[in-house]
């Protein structure tokens, strides 16, 4: 228990000279330490013995339903030439072909017994199946992580351990092991409360480290020296089915996670996931990084054992603890930013499962089959509108990948393709840029990004309805160049009535500039709030609320992140006290991906977004007071 398994990984087998050097670091006996290394190889033969009896017992079973399949057709055979049952003197040829296929599965069993009674230290093979099934248990892992707190891309599996084809055997012992301490310590946590948990005025929970630390003096190890510590605990219902959520949870993501603000650094982290269903019926789904086996490119950042318990409830609905405790060297984080991190709410339990919940509402919203009052479309010169329910799934997924391509082209990452450009001529904004190819869902040629913050000493949701107002966008929207907004289609994307899908029409004085459309998402939840829109050609929504699908259509989105300063009581209130604002646009600089990038063309996407900024801030010079 006093000894970490990195000394077993690296010397399973230690000489006495070597027992004796770590008895004198430890201040322990060397018989302490002969016996530790004793009671460690007991322990993994013990565990390698387990997973390959269970893999034998499923072996076991598949054979038994076979021969019983075999048993079955004797019994029921017929003669071919009066079509009764066929006499055992008969049967002659096929009883011989059962003794034949039962030696050879004997044989079989034998042989896989023999590679079990050697397996220590050998890969770790097959034992994932979906959580829905009889199996209870999957690992699953990789450079993982959630854009806006929450998953990525989400691709199944097959196979324990699969994420990790290049880890070494003695890894994957390593990992398995590390897994299942992290699950155990992950249920404590869910269960336990004060006081390992301490309430704030926050309404959420924070961890008491030093009480942590009596809890679980092992645990993953010290925290590394320059790590600041971060854990908090949530609950809330969300409108989801366990099951499926486990499900969603399990797959295997490529994402990060990150702030919507080029003032935050990107945290990667490169860990674990494994889920089990407790003795309860409740799942656990945990979280831990892998720092023996991560990348030397990975920022210093770190997960403790984290994630969440889903419990089932009736008509649908699932309760979800989250538990969110990582190590992190935020020294990078602007000034204006810390207060918000510091809090936790930047990526913390209540990020997460505010994200959790909106994705619920978002697909709750794409499966509806019924149309909710207030929503509608204008005809757009076709026959056809959004009120059909494939319409409406086409739109509603055409705006989350407009949302995930705004967010990307706000924050650098090594996941995306985007490349900083370090010179810029103004230290305010960050101008990115990119060539798009072979991707359908952008126009092709060289886009840049342009993405600044700032702060306004109004509440967040006093912004978030201002953007959202149609009568006050002519005022900072310059594409819009002044023209008449009309909302032409409004689709209902949860609760709160400022989550919706709009389709707008500017109807300008330039008779050239009337067939443009805009479609936008707005969507605000406990953590911040969210207006993304961009340019779209009418024939591709024709197409897209026809049902039709919608990644081959272009887009270039712009738009604003909302998010609480932090400051005050009501930190966690979004309806109270200053905001911090990003503002970020994406342009077609040329459509020749072999194009130079030009001054001109930063100078232009820099004065955009600045004049942008300035026509906020004049927008909201009258309101001085914070709680407004």
């Amino acid at each position: 228990m006093f000894l970490s398994s990195w000394f077993f990984k690296h010397c399973p087998y230690p000489e006495e000279k070597q027992r004796k050097e770590l008895s004198i670091e430890l201040g322990l006996e060397p018989m302490q330490i002969k016996f530790w290394f004793q009671n460690k190889r007991t322990q993994m033969k013990t565990q390698q013995e387990r997973i390959e009896n269970a893999i034998l017992k499923a072996e076991n079973e598949r054979l038994g339903a076979e021969n019983n399949r075999y048993k079955e057709a004797l019994i029921n055979a017929t003669c071919p030439n009066c079509g009764g049952s066929a006499a055992h003197g008969e049967m002659s040829l096929d009883d011989e072909l059962l003794k034949i296929e039962n030696a050879r599965l004997r044989i079989e069993i034998e042989r896989i017994s023999e590679v079990a009674a050697k397996y220590a230290s050998k890969p770790v093979t097959s034992l994932y199946s979906n959580p829905s099934s009889q199996n209870n248990n999957n690992i699953s892992g990789g450079n993982c992580g959630a854009q806006s707190g929450m998953g990525g891309e989400m691709n199944g599996g097959s196979d324990l351990l699969r994420s990790f084809p290049a880890s070494a055997d003695s890894d994957k012992l390593l990992i398995v092991e590390l897994a299942v301490a992290a699950m155990e310590e992950l249920t404590k946590l869910a269960h336990v409360g004060d006081p390992l948990w301490v309430p704030t005025n926050n309404h959420t929970q924070t961890l008491n480290e030093d009480e942590y630390k009596r809890t679980f003096p092992i645990g993953i190890g010290p925290k590394p020296i320059g790590l600041r510590s971060e854990a908090s605990r949530e609950s809330i219902v969300v409108f989801m089915n366990h099951l499926k959520l486990v499900d969603i949870l399990m797959a295997v993501m490529s994402a990060e996670f990150h702030v919507p603000s080029p003032l935050v650094p990107t945290r990667e982290n490169y860990f674990v996931r494994y889920c089990k269903q407790q003795p309860d019926g409740a799942w656990a789904v945990v979280d831990v990084s892998l720092d023996n086996l991560q990348p030397p490119a990975i920022s210093r950042s770190r997960r403790r054992p984290s994630g969440c318990l889903i419990q089932e409830l009736p008509n649908g609905y699932s309760k979800v603890t989250w538990i969110e405790h990582v190590e992190v060297d935020d020294r990078a984080v602007h000034n204006m930013y810390r207060p918000l991190v510091s809090s936790g709410l930047a990526f913390g339990a209540k990020r997460w499962l505010a994200a959790l919940d909106r994705q619920c509402q978002r697909i709750a919203s794409s499966m509806a089959t019924n149309i909710p009052p207030g929503d509608f479309c204008v005809s757009l010169d076709v026959h056809t509108v959004v009120t059909s329910p494939e319409g409406r799934k086409s739109m509603l997924k055409l705006a989350e990948r407009m949302v995930n391509s705004y967010c990307t082209g706000v924050g650098a990452s090594t996941a995306n393709a985007w490349t900083t450009l370090s010179a810029t001529g103004c230290e305010d904004v960050r101008v990115m840029t990119r060539k798009s190819v072979d991707d359908p869902g952008r126009p092709l040629g060289i886009v840049l990004s342009a993405a600044t913050s700032f702060w306004l000493p109004v509440p967040p949701r006093r912004v978030f309805d201002f953007f959202r107002d149609l009568n006050s966008r002519s005022g900072w929207d310059i594409l819009t160049n002044g023209g008449v907004i009309q909302e032409m289609a409004h689709i209902t994307n949860g609760r709160d009535p400022g989550n919706s899908v709009s389709l707008l029409r500017v109807n300008s004085a330039n008779p050239s500039q009337n067939n443009m459309l805009i479609l936008q998402e707005s969507y605000t939840d406990a953590t911040g709030s969210y207006l993304v829109y961009a340019p779209v050609d009418i024939a591709a929504m024709n197409i897209v609320m026809s049902g039709g699908d919608p990644d081959y259509i272009p887009l270039l989105p712009s738009g604003f992140a909302i998010l609480p300063d932090g400051r005050g009581p009501g930190v966690l209130d979004v309806g109270s006290g200053g905001s911090l604002l990003t503002v970020a646009f994406q342009i077609l600089v040329d459509s020749a991906p072999t194009a130079k990038i030009s001054l001109d063309s930063v100078a232009t996407v820099t004065s955009l977004i600045k004049c942008s900024v300035e026509r906020i801030k004049v927008a909201f010079a009258g309101d001085i007071n914070p709680r407004m």
